[in-house]
C-alpha cells in the first residue's frame, strides 16, 4: 500500500493516510505538498503524482488520544519533577542524588476528602514535600504549585515497514 504522511498546519505529524484520501484532500484544496518526492498513481485516463508528505492548510486541534491515568503515567507526564519544589530525579539533595524511587504520587485534594485518581488531582512530588503537605490541600499547607496538572496530550504516530526518506524529517525516529 502506498501511504502519505499528513501533517497539521503546524507541521506536527497527524496520520498516515492512503493515497486515495491524499488525492481527495489535494483535489479539494485542503492540503499542500511539503516535499517534491511523489508517488505515481495511475488513473483511468492519466497518471497522477501524489506527494509523500502533505500539510493541512488550516490547523486542526487534535483531542487527546488514549491517555489513561496511572501512577506510572503521572510520573512520566511530570518527568519525575516535584510539583511543589521543582526538584528532579538526578538532582542532588543533602549530598545524595535523587532517584525515581524518591518520588511519590500526591493527591492535591486528599483521598480522605474525596479526591480521585485523576489527571487534574494527582502530581509527582518528592517525599519531603508530600510529607509536609500531609492530608491537606496545597492552599491549606501554604504550598504553591509550579504548574497546573492536566491531561497529557498523547500524540504518537505508528508507522511500520519501510519509511520514506521524506518522512524522517517530520517524524522523531
Amino acid at each position: 500500500m502506498v501511504a502519505v504522511l499528513l501533517l497539521n498546519a503546524s507541521y506536527e505529524p497527524l496520520a498516515v493516510i492512503p493515497k486515495q484520501r491524499a488525492m481527495s484532500l489535494l483535489a479539494r484544496g485542503r492540503v499542500e505538498a511539503v516535499t517534491d518526492e511523489t508517488h505515481k498513481v495511475t488513473g483511468a485516463s492519466r497518471i497522477f503524482s501524489v506527494p509523500t508528505v502533505l500539510r493541512l492548510r488550516r490547523y486542526v486541534n487534535v483531542p487527546m488520544r488514549g491517555a489513561r491515568w496511572s501512577r506510572r503515567a503521572v510520573f512520566h507526564r511530570d518527568s519525575y519533577r516535584c510539583i511543589f519544589c521543582g526538584v528532579r530525579a538526578g538532582d542532588k539533595r543533602k549530598g545524595t542524588i535523587l532517584t525515581r524511587q524518591d518520588f511519590t504520587l500526591d493527591h492535591l485534594i486528599p483521598r480522605s476528602r474525596g479526591g480521585k485518581n485523576s489527571w487534574g488531582n494527582t502530581a509527582c512530588a518528592c517525599a519531603p514535600c508530600n510529607q509536609r503537605k500531609g492530608d491537606r490541600t496545597p492552599d491549606e499547607a501554604g504550598m504553591t504549585l509550579l504548574w497546573e496538572p492536566k491531561i497529557p496530550r498523547v500524540d504518537y504516530l505508528v508507522a511500520s515497514g519501510q519509511i520514506p526518506e521524506a518522512w524522517k524529517f517530520y517524524l522523531p525516529i
